[in-house]
């Protein structure tokens, strides 16, 4: 493995660090968050312009930039340092790969081009609290009982007299879910005899599709709830293609290792960034005559806590070569956000404690990823199964 980034890689995390830098800073954020969409759109054309950044990982045949996901992971830690609201991680990270490893020919030739170039925006919608699940993050996402399992709850599809297929049910917790242009619903179809979990494609203006924007710990990471009555929908790929359910799992799993390593690089970025706001706060502030950062024990917590973010940052980066790593990556990262985030407000002092100061859109960051995509014991524990941590050695012979 190099490690070392290529002239092209330092010159788009330096545009890219350029840009944020004019657009997106504290009040920025906050500003955007606030419109409706919970983003600025003009910023989001203008990195689709520039940097083709919604396309960085999408093929050039489809009119992407043809790159690697460790290059959309680079991306993300610089949108990280600057909290970006954007639809970034719904659209690129969770969408895109989905559309790419289960659609038709068909299906990737009318919606990579409009994601690629930011004129589309997509949302994954997986019924209550189970993105992590359903992502094969803190679980195995098999049988599939966390898209309703035949059970009431959930979202539910049946064939339609058209054809087609229609959607029944509800989803709490989209991410961009009511700014969203394109809808990707994991919905339970077949009863019990064939019971399977099926990826589906609802446009925005659907009959029977209902969205409303949810309040959220992190605005910068918009939620919406959405509900589907009788509406009509795509299914994602070819009928024989999707039997017995299997592929999609499995792409789902896929892209649930390749966006934990986005979103650990995401998290590194913005623990750096509350780390290096906190030592130059520090560097300024005065008590007793002497900078608040002169006194040793404040030394020694901003050293342990540049460790734990270089450390982080470490196993994003390998992550991102290595996408298997990602649920570990994803912890290691979502603990020194954290804990990074939390000591930047004990050392802000008193203002740190304002529920206005800029310190806690990182500790909201924090614990809004947690609760989405762990939370971090959980990201472990799945991950030690999966290596086989907890077999005992006549469970191993026996496999």
């Amino acid at each position: 493995m190099d490690a070392a980034f290529t002239a092209e890689q330092d010159e788009m995390r330096r545009t890219l660090r350029e840009i944020l830098g004019k657009r997106c800073g504290p009040d920025g954020v906050k500003a955007a968050v606030r419109t409706a969409a919970g983003y600025d759109r003009e910023l989001w054309q203008q990195l689709a312009l520039r940097l083709g950044l919604p396309g960085i990982a999408v093929a050039e045949e489809y009119g992407g930039v043809g790159c690697t996901p460790a290059d959309l992971a680079l991306a993300c830690e610089e949108t990280g340092r600057a909290l970006l609201p954007s639809p970034l991680l719904a659209t690129a990270v969770l969408a895109v790969p989905l559309i790419t490893a289960l659609g038709t020919a068909a299906q990737r030739s009318a919606l990579l081009p409009p994601l690629a170039a930011g004129g589309l925006t997509a949302a994954l919608a997986v019924p209550g609290p189970a993105l992590s699940t359903a992502l094969a993050l803190t679980g195995e996402n098999t049988p599939g009982e966390w898209a309703g399992g035949g059970r009431a709850g959930g979202v539910q599809a049946r064939p339609g007299q058209d054809g087609g297929w229609r959607l029944y049910g509800e989803a709490a917790q989209v991410l961009d879910g009511h700014s969203a242009s394109l809808l990707l619903v994991a919905a339970h179809t077949g009863g019990f005899a064939r019971s399977r979990t099926l990826l589906f494609l609802v446009r925005e203006d659907a009959p029977g599709l209902a969205r409303s924007r949810q309040t959220a710990l992190d605005e910068t990471r918009p939620q919406a709830r959405i509900q589907l009555r009788d509406t009509p929908a795509e299914l994602l790929g070819a009928d024989a293609d999707n039997a017995t359910g299997e592929a999609v799992l499995a792409a789902l799993a896929a892209t649930g290792g390749t966006a934990a390593a986005v979103l650990a690089a995401e998290a590194v970025g913005a623990a750096g960034q509350a780390l290096a706001r906190t030592v130059e706060y520090v560097r300024g502030r005065e008590q007793f005559g002497r900078p608040v950062g002169s006194f040793q024990a404040v030394k020694h917590r901003l050293a342990d806590l540049y460790v734990q973010v270089q450390a982080a940052r470490s196993a994003a980066y390998y992550a991102a070569w290595d996408p298997r790593q990602g649920g570990l990556a994803l912890a290691q990262a979502l603990e020194a956000l954290r804990i990074t985030a939390g000591e930047a407000i004990q050392l802000h002092g008193g203002i740190g404690f304002t529920w206005e100061h800029d310190a806690h859109l990182y500790f909201k960051r924090a614990a809004a990823d947690e609760l989405l995509f762990g939370p971090v014991h959980r990201l472990r524990a799945h991950a030690a199964h999966r290596a086989g941590l907890f077999t005992t050695p006549q469970e191993k012979v026996a496999v």
